[in-house]
């Protein structure tokens, strides 16, 4: 039952997200700062061969977990960059008649 709320917490979570992102230019350039922070901190903690502990948990992130999600959020900050800085949507302009 938790599980289950959890997930669709989740679910709306990042659906709510996703909607922010698509519709705001500055959530998307923001965004960008954050994944580009972060896959520099995984892909130090990664070189520097640093396990980290999630809090409150017995789990460890290794320092292959560490290289693979810097990998992600470095991907994740090309995407966010390009749609945040350079992408320009197209303007419909009404043609008048």
């Amino acid at each position: 039952m938790i599980a289950a709320l959890l997930i669709a917490l989740i679910v709306v979570w990042g659906g709510a997200t996703l909607y922010i992102a698509i519709r705001s230019r500055e959530f998307r350039k923001f965004l960008a700062g954050a994944f580009f922070v972060s896959g520099g901190i995984q892909l130090y903690l990664y070189l520097a061969n640093v396990s980290v502990p999630l809090l409150g948990t017995n789990f460890v992130f290794t320092p292959e977990i560490n290289g693979v999600r810097s990998i992600i959020h470095l991907m994740l900050f090309l995407i966010t960059l390009y749609y945040g800085f350079i992408w320009r949507s197209k303007k419909t302009s009404s043609s008048v008649r």
